[in-house]
Order: structure tokens, then sequence, then C-alpha cells
């Protein structure tokens, strides 16, 4: 938009922000879409000429808003603070403002726009924002002298927290633009008031749409939005607003959905596949500017006392925050955010309550509302946190987030990192923090990847069934319909794209109880099904075709039941833990910390030791003991390392030893200063290298073409450890060891204990049995993985537990029901009542659901088979070693396994020994070529 453009501006040139004529905008195509009213609005409010951005718009709203008026669906993909959620809006209120303007009656008491959020947090900072907009354009207009007329653009919020009165109100006065949450809306759905209010809707927008795709509530929401589209008297645009996030064809096709296809095809034996709807994706990932750099207490985290490490920690910590207006910190547990809170005011005189504050999951809805109100505002330095401010409301004067540790992602860092610098044209500053040898190599190569545009991928649950349960029994209760029309709805949600008729019949015998048994247990029938063509020969449907097969509900309490059960966040609880025979309470765990816990596994409780034997409920019994911890504290809160990450490792691994071995140490150090990593980062990645490959050889090192597996004995313990370095994240190593402990258990003859972590895992047995490791790994088979994976999950707590969550969001088991409410651990006692009766069951939807959830979404059930496919085509190699002590990279396993290892110190105590005996091992002539490495010149 130049001078000399011809462009006819809404305001004078003289009150422009800028000189028309000493600038070239690029995006006048994008402003002349708007409104007369809008475009002066938006001058007013961004008027500011950004010269990286060569306009008034960012990338991702230069790229959306021309898609969005023209009707296309489109996934706007950008960072945290580029303007992608305002993008969506502003093409929404100009076209609404456009058709209040041109209809005589301006718009009707209807929903136009639905904005789904995954958080209410999200929701209330959006409907803040949305009037001022709202308002701003409503004074423009009033204030003109012409005679044009704005009726007012109302909108709202729904959801849980929405109260009897609002809810009425809101049937009275209508919301044109609507924010809810995917819960509410499949509720709306089924209001029959409500519901011909969505009629209307013209626009969604899905934000976050990246925390939705991976996970149950996404697919209840795409499901939900294909409902809507079926009822919807018009066509439906789709906007999904998504951070950092890959591949981004999949999480569109997710967005949009499948195309209609004609009853014929519908109907046949092996129908043709489903074409996704079309779609634009705005791609601006990378729009912003990145200032990442990792840094480490010292070069040497293993004889440097933890007392000192922490010390250097928190002066480093305390030296950002006070050259920063406002400071975020991410921890990876809630204790850690509390704790690091909790020394920052104890070291520094300089935080106290008014400054500082920490914000979870934990905290009551009051103490989160007032930190995030307090930071918005800029009245807080330093917020600590684990995850909860991962996502949500817009945060100005953020200009530094601080990582301690890994986040576990490429995606899950950006996002965290992309809370600073929020407004257009900062850079975006972050600082990641290792105190962990492990976690340092981890966070190196995750800053490198995120340089290079690397992104993990995301994986979407498929044909999820007490999902389909919920939505068949939701279309059922609205409307007698059509059978062919019900499956047609769900199959054109992405998830369900592949439903096959097998799978959907397998749900309506659940459905309608088909089973025997199962009122005998209170499970009835919830949907009847029968063909439009009574042997009376009375049509008692005569909308619909005779022979054609209907669904309706069954029950007067089906809406109530429905309406107040629906949902798929799962309920949790903490479990009691008590000793047998003496029944002496020892303290409580978190429900999904028992999800790795198997018979004979030893945990750690009020520092004392105790071994796993059986759950009850919500009770656990244990034996005291003075074994080994199998299972660290922390198993159940930090997030898993990434499948994709955990590649990218072992490839820089076989890089790093390319390096090592062309030039040795001073090589390696050279090529790690190429990355953004301070010295002692640099030095301690290098001496963990250089120790491994002096110690044990290159050959111990696993890479992406090398799967590497130690065995050490322990004669003090008499057990024999069986080290394997797949660094392919927790959720495959907690896969991939159930598969190998099932196989060593039937050949050894004896109880095999697992210790799993994202850099590998551990398989111990007692010292007088030995496995042919190689030759169980040999004799894996990739068709064979998920059917013995599937054997190995039987009777554990795991399968309980997601039989539970399983049999609730299927509605066999309610939570609610005739005023009562049934807790989390009343459910897990109700289903343990029924798991052995519904295993019994021929293809029980409800079952078989729960081992889908279990192999694919939570033990990668597929990179295992692509895993085991590589070994056997020899593309990754396998090697064994049998060695005194644990390698350098073991030290972390190691110390899960240590008897020893209660406390930090002890952990401390634990590595050095480790260590001491790698030293040993290496001799003083390396400790002398190691010496070197305090001169930088020598690089």
């Amino acid at each position: 938009m130049s001078g000399n453009d011809g462009l006819e501006l809404p305001v004078a040139d003289d009150d422009l922000p800028f000189d028309p004529a000493s600038v070239t905008v690029e995006d006048r195509d994008v402003f002349d879409l708007l409104e007369p009213a809008v475009q002066e609005w938006w001058l007013e409010e961004f008027g500011e000429f950004v010269p990286e951005n060569e306009g008034f718009f960012t990338p991702p709203q230069r790229g959306a808003i021309p898609k969005i008026h023209d009707g296309t669906n489109t996934l706007v993909c950008a960072p945290t603070g580029s303007g992608k959620t305002m993008s969506s809006f502003l093409s929404i209120i100009n076209s609404l403002y456009e058709l209040d303007r041109e209809s005589e009656e301006g718009l009707e008491n209807a929903v136009y726009c639905l904005y789904v959020s995954p958080l209410k947090s999200l929701a209330n900072d959006i409907h803040r924002n949305l009037e001022v907009p709202l308002e701003g354009i409503e004074e423009i207009v009033a204030e003109r002298d012409d005679d044009t007329v704005m009726g007012e653009i109302r909108h709202a919020i729904r959801h849980g927290d929405t109260s009897s009165y609002e809810r009425q109100q809101m049937l009275e006065e209508t919301p044109h633009i609507l924010n809810t949450t995917p819960e509410t809306l499949a509720i709306l759905l089924n209001s029959p008031k409500f519901r011909e209010k969505l009629r209307t809707v013209e626009y969604v927008i899905v934000d976050e749409i990246h925390s939705l795709a991976a996970g149950k509530r996404g697919t209840h929401l795409s499901v939900s939005l294909e409902r809507l589209e079926a009822m919807a008297e018009g066509d439906i645009t789709r906007i999904g607003c998504s951070a950092t996030i890959e591949p981004l064809s999949d999480v569109a096709e997710f967005l949009v959905g499948c195309e209609a296809r004609s009853a014929s095809e519908e109907r046949a034996e092996n129908p043709v596949s489903r074409e996704p709807r079309p779609y634009e994706i705005v791609d601006a990932r990378f729009a912003r500017e990145f200032d990442m750099r990792l840094e480490c207490p010292t070069d040497d985290l293993i004889n440097t006392s933890r007392e000192v490490v922490q010390q250097r920690f928190y002066r480093m910590l305390h030296e950002h925050i006070q050259a920063h207006t406002n400071t975020i910190v991410f921890t990876n547990t809630r204790s850690g955010a509390e704790r690091v809170l909790h020394n920052l005011r104890e070291e520094f005189d300089a935080y106290d309550e008014g400054n500082s504050g920490c914000h979870h999951g934990s905290l009551s809805k009051e103490v989160r509302q007032d930190i995030e109100g307090r930071l918005k505002d800029g009245d807080l330095d330093v917020v600590t946190t684990s995850t909860s401010l991962e996502l949500g409301i817009d945060m100005p004067h953020v200009d530094l987030v601080v990582q301690v540790g890994s986040p576990k992602s490429v995606a899950s860092l950006l996002q965290r990192v992309g809370r600073a610098g929020h407004r257009v044209g900062q850079t975006v500053t972050g600082r990641v923090i290792a105190l962990d040898r492990d976690e340092l190599l981890e966070c190196a190569v995750m800053l490198a990847k995120a340089a290079e545009g690397f992104v993990d991928s995301v994986s979407i649950p498929e044909n999820a069934q007490d999902v389909a349960a919920q939505h068949v029994y939701g279309m059922a209760i609205a409307d007698i319909r059509p059978e062919s029309e019900l499956k047609a709805i769900l199959r054109r949600a992405y998830p369900y794209r592949n439903y096959t008729d097998e799978e959907y019949e397998s749900l309506m015998r659940y459905l309608t109880a088909e089973y025997a048994g199962l009122g005998d247990r209170n499970v009835y029938a919830k949907v009847w099904r029968d063909a439009n063509d009574p042997p009376d020969g009375e049509h008692h449907y005569e909308e619909y075709p005779v022979g054609e097969t209907l669904i309706g509900k069954r029950g007067r309490l089906a809406r109530v039941i429905y309406m107040t059960n629906i949902g798929t966040i799962p309920d949790s609880f903490t479990c009691d833990v008590s000793t047998r025979g003496s029944n002496e309470w020892v303290g409580q765990l978190d429900e999904s910390y028992l999800d790795t816990l198997e018979k004979g596994d030893v945990f750690v409780l009020g520092g004392d030791h105790f071994e796993y034997r059986y759950r009850r409920g919500s009770k656990v019994y244990v034996d005291r003991t003075s074994a080994r911890p199998t299972v660290p504290s922390w198993y159940s809160e930090r997030l898993p390392l990434s499948y994709d990450l955990g590649r990218e490792i072992l490839a820089f691994q076989a890089e790093l030893l390319a390096h090592f071995e062309a030039g040795g140490p001073p090589r390696v150090r050279a090529w790690l200063r190429e990355f953004p990593l301070d010295d002692d980062s640099v030095r301690a990645i290098a001496r963990l290298f250089e120790h491994q490959f002096r110690y044990a050889g290159a050959e111990s090192i696993s890479t992406d073409e090398r799967l590497a597996i130690e065995v050490v004995r322990d004669r003090d313990e008499y057990e024999r450890h069986y080290y394997v370095h797949s660094l392919y994240g927790r959720q495959f190593n907690d896969g991939l060891s159930r598969l190998l402990a099932y196989r060593c258990a039937q050949e050894a003859t004896a109880n095999v204990r697992v210790a799993v972590a994202d850099n590998g895992f551990v398989l111990s047995m007692p010292l007088n049995r030995k496995v042919d490791i190689e030759g169980i790994v040999d004799d894996l088979e990739p068709e064979q993985v998920r059917d013995d994976l599937r054997a190995a999950l039987s009777g554990t707590d795991l399968l309980q537990r997601y039989f539970r969550i399983n049999a609730t969001r299927s509605l066999m088991i309610l939570k609610r029901y005739k005023g009562y409410e049934k807790s989390a651990s009343q459910q897990q006692v109700s289903s343990e009542m029924l798991l052995g009766f519904a295993e019994d069951l021929e293809n029980f939807a409800v079952i078989e659901e729960t081992y889908r959830e279990i192999l694919e979404d939570k033990l990668d059930v597929a990179e295992i088979e692509d895993f085991v496919g590589a070994l056997d085509a020899g593309d990754i190699a396998l090697e064994r070693q049998l060695l005194d002590s644990p390698t350098p990279r073991t030290f972390g396993l190691a110390t899960l396994s240590a008897s020893d290892v209660v406390l930090a110190e002890d952990e401390s105590a634990a590595l050095q020994a480790f260590h001491q005996h790698v030293l040993d091992e290496i001799g003083e002539e390396s400790l002398r070529g190691l010496s070197s490495e305090s001169d930088s010149s020598h690089d």
C-alpha cells in the first residue's frame, strides 16, 4: 500500500502512523477485503508499520484472512503470539458486520461462529479479547456522519461453569459468537432447544488444535463437528489454529473431516477411500525470531557436588530473571515448580509473594486465575510452572522463558519458549538449563533440531470405540434416524475414516446388549435397532423408506444419562498403600503411577522400600523389602520423550562418533560448538562420550543403525542386568520392555523385573538364570508383536485401569445416575467386577478398545513393529557386551536399579561409584589426556 497505489484509506494521510510515500506495503489485498469501519479500527489498534512483516499484518494473518474470507477451510500454524487467532476472528467479525449491514433484519438470534478451545482459561481470554474489536468497531460506526447502522454482535462463553441462569439467557439472547469446549459442544448438540440455535453456524474455530488432535478429546470433537455439519443449514468453514506441529496435512484433514459419499458408495462391501474436504494450510511456524540456548551449571555433573550444582543453578536462574521483565520457569513436575519457587525465595531477597508465584493444575482455580491475571498485567517478575501455562492466555510482558530439564519434544519446547516475546516483532528468548547428563544430551539435540525446523509428529487415535459409543448413543437420543446416516456421519470424522463394518457391528452388539449376561451386571441396552418394516404392515416411520434399518434410544432416562456422563477426560484418584498381614497404612500413590507396576516391582515411599503385591480397587498391598527400586518416583508425572526426537538423538550419536573417530575429543568439542550450547554443556557432552568410547568402545553406543545391550552381573545383589540402550522414549521402551520381559520370563522360568526410562530399559533376573537375549530379540517377528504384547498385558494393573476408563467412557459404568455420583475409586471396583466377564465375551467393543488404546496410544506398538522389522531386515544391528560395571551412557538406567538410591544424595554417591570404576578401567594415561580439556586453545 504505497502512496501511489490508489487505495482510498479510511483515515487522512496525516493521521497514518507512517509515511505512505516512503514504504511499500505487501498486504494491500488483505486490507482491501475489510469493511471500512474494520479497516479504520485495525489501523488504530495495529497501525504500527512492522518492517519484518512488510505491512500491517503478520505472516499468519496475511495468509489466513483472504482464505477465511473466501470460505476456505484453513489450518493456521504459527508460533504463540503471532496473531493467528486474531486472523480468524477478524475475518469472521468482518463477515458478520457485512451481513448485519446488508440484511434489513440484521443478524438472527442464533449462533454464527463457534470457537472451541481445550482450556476454559483460554476461552475466557479470547472472550475478553473479542470485546476490544467489537466495541471499537461499534464506536467507529456510531461516530460516522453517514447513515450506517451496526447492530450488536453478541458473544458469550458456554462451558461447565456456566450457570443455569446464563444458559437460559443464551436461549433468549443467543450469542452470535459462542466460545465453548469440546465437552460442552457435545452436550449442546443434544440440547433440544439450543441445538436449533446451531443450525446457522457458518464458522468453527478450533484453537490449540495440536493439543486436541493427539487425544480422545480431539476424537470426540471431530465427531461433534460432523454432527454439526449434518444439521447445519449451509456449509461450515472450519479454521484450526495451531502452534508448531507435524504433519500439517494430517492435522488439517483431522480438522476438516471427509467428503460425504453417495449411498451406493456407503453400502459397498469394499468402499472407496474417503477424500478429505478441501482445505488450505498457512504454514508460518517459523515466522518469528528465536534466541534459544542450552546452559549447564558445570562441565562435570558427576563429581561436582549436588550442593554446588544447585547453588550455581539458582544463581544462573536469578541472573536471568533480574535481566528480564517477566520470566516463566517451566519444570517437568508440579513438585519441581513448587521447589524452584521456594528455593528462589529462600536464597534471594528479591522474591516474595508480591512479585513471584507458582501455577499448576493441583492449585485451586482461584489461585491459578490470580496468577494468570497478575502475569498478564506484568506484575510478577517470575512464575514457576509445570505444563499448565504451556497453552492459554496472552502474556504480553513475558520476555524470557527458562526450561529446567528436558521438555521431551521439540514441539513442547517451541510451545513453551513461545510464551516469551509475545508481541509481534519481538524475539522469542528461551534458556534451557540441564542438570542431568542424559537430559543434557536430549536438550542439545532438541535445540539443534529446533533450529533446523524439525518438529515431532503427532499421532491421531483411530477408531476409538468408547468415543463412538457416546456419539452413536447421542445421535440416537437426538433423533430416530437411518443407520446408514448415522454410520456416514461417524465415518466422515477423520479418526473414523477407516472404520470397518466389523468394528461397527461389534459396537452395536454392545450398545444393543446382545451379549448374554450383561443385564445381570446392570449393563443395559442403550439403543434399539430395527428394520422399518414391521410384520403387522403398519408403517410407523413414514418419513423413511420401508426396509431401512433405523436406530433409536432406549430408556426414559437416556438423555439425562448421556448429558451427565459424556466426556473423555478420565477421573483419577490416589490409592492407599498398606502392608499385607499387618495392614499398616504407609502412604498414598497416584493411580497413574500404578500403570507401570507389576507384582514384584519395588518402589520408594516415604524413604522406605516396598515390593508391590496386588491391588484391590483403590487399595494397594505391599511388603516391606530391602531390595532395590525398579520404578522411579517421578515415573507418572514427567512427559515421555517423543519417539521422533529419540530417533534424532540416535542419529546425533552416530554423527558424534564419526567426529570422535576422525579427530578425538577436540574434533567433537569443535563440532558441538556449532550448536546453541554454552561451554560447560559442550565439555560435559564431549567428556561423557569420551569416557564411553574408551571404556566400552564405539559398539557400546546405540545409533540409528545399532542397538547396544549391556549385560552386567551384580554379584552383591545376586542379579543379572540387561541394559537395553533404546533411546526411543518411555512409551516405546515400556512396550518393548514388556515384550522382551514376557519372552525372557518364559525362557528363564523366573520373574523378570523391568525398569524403564526414556533412554532405555533394564531387565533384571536372578544371577543363576540366564537368557539368550540376542536370540530372543532375533526371534521377534513384526507380525507377532501386537499379539505377544497383548498377551503380556493380560492381568496387569495397566489393563485394569484402562478398562475402567474405557468402560466409563463407553457408559458401561455410569459416573452419575439418579442423583448419585460414583467416585473414580468406586468406578475401579465396579470395573474389576466386570473385567473377567468382559474378557470372555467375543470381540467385546470395550475390551477391544482398551487393548487398542494401550497398544497404540500408550505403548507405540506401530513403532515397535517397525523397529523389529528393521532388526529382521538387518537395517539395525544388535551389539551385546558383557561388562563388569555399567557404562557412562547407562548410569541413569543403573541408578534406577541401585539398591541404595533413595535420596538425591544416594543417587550422587551411586553415580560417583559407577564413574570411578570407569575411570579406574580407563587408566592414568587417559586421565592425563582428559586434563587438556581445561584449555580451550587446544580445540
